[in-house]
């Protein structure tokens, strides 16, 4: 059983006529528009905007109706995966670099939905996947400096781009840095706290955003929904 494609039928399911759906990233998401392609052969009748380029042309290959991000202030549902999630529904997204994006779609969203099957839910956030923070290359030493100084002791990296010398730059130009806590601070004051800092864009940390986390394991299809 492919866990994946539960999590993203699931999802599609979920999905009412005549909305704008957001989409995120990854193998999940592409499932979804396998999904949605034959949904909307079938009469379903939506509009889709997205927070990454692969799936945009994902969805540009399968003929979706793709809306630009800009022309939006609001978006119905939105749909992404994520690296963990807390039985509180806080996420970390910091595989892909473009949380600042996919904060921005879930901001938008009326309801915004996590997706990924049993490993991905956790009780509470571990040292496996690093905080991502996305920082003006002006600010690169500052804003390091400081978070270092706010957070003792963590471990600080600026991901580095495997294809070419220097760093991995965002879709906005911008330089990411990886973060490890030993033990997690209270999730409550991370952004806030680092958001001070100028020169910091945003962090992968979803923070009591998420309305619901659809879960897949071997026996169910689980909704979650924060309290």
């Amino acid at each position: 059983m492919d866990l994946k494609k539960e999590a993203a039928a699931k999802a599609v399911s979920m999905i009412k006529d005549k909305s704008i759906v957001g989409l995120g990233a990854g193998r999940t998401i592409a499932h979804a528009i396998e999904f949605l392609k034959k949904n909307i052969e079938n009469g379903l009748n939506i509009q889709v905007v997205t927070s990454s380029f692969t799936t945009n042309q994902l969805l540009l290959k399968n003929k979706l109706p793709v809306l630009q991000l800009s022309s939006l202030n609001k978006i119905d549902i939105y749909f992404d995966g994520c690296d963990q999630v807390d039985k509180k529904l806080n996420a970390l997204k910091s595989g892909g670099g473009i949380h600042t994006h996919e904060k921005l779609l879930a901001s938008m969203s009326d309801e915004f939905i996590l997706m990924g099957d049993e490993t991905k839910l956790v009780d509470n956030l571990d040292s496996r996947f690093p905080l991502v923070i996305e920082i003006l290359p002006e600010a690169e030493v500052f804003a390091a400096t400081k978070i270092q100084m706010l957070f003792q002791g963590v471990k600080a990296e600026f991901r580095i781009n495997d294809k070419r010398e220097g760093p991995v730059l965002t879709e906005n130009g911008n330089y990411l840095l990886d973060i490890w806590f030993d033990k997690w601070p209270d999730l409550a004051i991370i952004n806030p706290v680092l958001k001070t800092i100028t020169g910091v864009v945003e962090t992968s940390l979803f923070y009591m955003m998420a309305n619901k986390a659809i879960i897949a394991n071997a026996k169910e299809v689980e909704v979650l929904e924060r309290s």
